[in-house]
C-alpha cells in the first residue's frame, strides 16, 4: 500500500519533469532551426548529428559559467525567483489527464489559474531584486501585461466550465469524442492562443524582453545558471500552453500519439508566429486585452451560461 500512496507518485513525478524538461531542450532547438529556415539561413548544424545535442551542450555552457550578481541587488529574492520560475512551470503539469490515479484532480483548471497567477509574482521580483532601472522597468510590463490577459484566459476557462459542468480536464475527452471545440468556439480559440501568446511572453508580445528599448527586459542581471533556469521556466510554460490548447480545442485523448502531433503543431505555431510578427505596440497591446478579448470572453460566457439555463428548463 505504501508504494502506490508514495512511491508510485514519486516516480511518477521525477519522470514527469525528466520528459518535461527533455521536450523544453528539443523546443528550442526547433524553435532555432525553424527561424533559421523562416530567414533563409542554417540553423544549429555543428555540434553532433545536425545539431541535434546543441541544446545539451548550450546547458552545459550556461551552468558551468560563473555566477554574478549585483552588488546591490537584494540577493536571496533575486537568487530563488528563477528557482520559482521554473518550479511553477513544472509543477502545473499535475493537472494534465493522466487517468492513472496519480494526479489528474477535480479542480485542475482552478490549480492552472492558481499557478499562472503566482508566475506574476517571480517575474515583479526578478526585476525588482536586481536593483536596475531596465529590470524594473521590464518587470512591470511583463505583470501588467500578465495580469490583463490572465483576465481573458480566465474567463474563457469559465465558459468552458460552464459547458462542460466540471474543472477536470478528463470532461474534454468525454465532450469531444465526436466533434472538437475548435469548430464550435472558433473565435474563443483565436483569442486563446494569442492570450497564450502574451501571458508567455512570446513574440509579437514579448514587451518584458523588448531588446531594442529594454536591453532584454526583467532578466538583465542574470547570467549563467539564473538565465538558464528562467528561460527553462518560459519554455516548459509554452509546451505547457500548447499541451493545455490542445485539451481544450482539439481532442483530449492523451493516450494517442495523434495528441502529441498536435501538441507540436501548436508549438511550431508558437514558433512561427515569432519569426513572422512584427512587436506590437504597447498601447494596442492594453487595447486589445481589454477591448476586444475582454467583451469577447464575456460574450462567449453569456451565451454558455444560456445554454445551461435553456437545458435546466427544457
Amino acid at each position: 500500500m505504501f508504494q502506490y500512496e508514495f512511491i508510485l507518485p514519486m516516480v511518477g513525478s521525477l519522470l514527469l519533469v525528466i520528459c518535461v524538461l527533455v521536450g523544453v531542450a528539443f523546443l528550442t532547438l526547433l524553435e532555432r532551426k525553424v527561424l533559421g529556415y523562416i530567414q533563409i539561413r542554417k540553423g544549429p548544424n555543428k555540434v553532433g548529428f545536425v545539431g541535434i545535442p546543441q541544446p545539451f551542450s548550450d546547458a552545459i555552457k550556461l551552468f558551468t559559467k560563473e555566477q554574478t550578481y549585483p552588488v546591490l541587488s537584494n540577493y536571496l529574492p533575486y537568487y530563488f525567483s528563477p528557482v520559482f520560475t521554473l518550479f511553477l512551470a513544472l509543477l502545473v503539469w499535475m493537472i494534465m489527464p493522466y487517468m492513472t490515479g496519480m494526479f489528474m484532480f477535480e479542480v485542475g483548471l482552478l490549480f492552472f489559474l492558481s499557478c499562472t497567477s503566482l508566475g506574476v509574482y517571480t517575474v515583479m521580483i526578478a526585476g525588482w531584486s536586481s536593483n536596475s532601472n531596465y529590470a524594473l522597468l521590464g518587470g512591470l510590463r511583463g505583470v501588467a501585461q500578465t495580469i490583463s490577459y490572465e483576465v481573458s484566459l480566465a474567463l474563457i476557462l469559465l465558459s468552458f466550465v460552464f459547458l462542460i459542468n466540471g474543472y477536470c480536464l478528463k470532461e474534454f475527452l468525454d465532450f469531444q469524442e465526436y466533434i472538437w471545440f475548435m469548430f464550435l468556439t472558433f473565435p474563443l480559440m483565436l483569442s486563446w492562443f494569442a492570450s497564450c501568446l502574451a501571458e508567455t511572453n512570446r513574440t509579437p508580445f514579448d514587451f518584458a524582453e523588448g531588446e531594442s528599448e529594454l536591453v532584454s527586459g526583467f532578466n538583465v542581471e542574470y547570467s549563467s545558471g539564473g538565465f538558464a533556469l528562467i528561460f527553462l521556466g518560459e519554455y516548459a510554460s509554452i509546451l505547457f500552453m500548447s499541451m493545455l490548447f490542445s485539451v481544450l480545442f482539439l481532442g483530449c485523448d492523451i493516450y494517442s500519439g495523434l495528441f502529441f502531433m498536435k501538441l507540436a503543431l501548436v508549438s511550431f505555431a508558437f514558433v512561427w508566429v515569432r519569426g513572422t510578427l512584427p512587436r506590437f505596440r504597447y498601447d494596442k497591446l492594453m487595447y486589445l486585452a481589454w477591448k476586444s478579448f475582454l467583451p469577447l470572453s464575456l460574450n462567449y460566457l453569456v451565451l454558455f451560461l444560456g445554454f445551461k439555463v435553456f437545458l435546466m428548463f427544457l
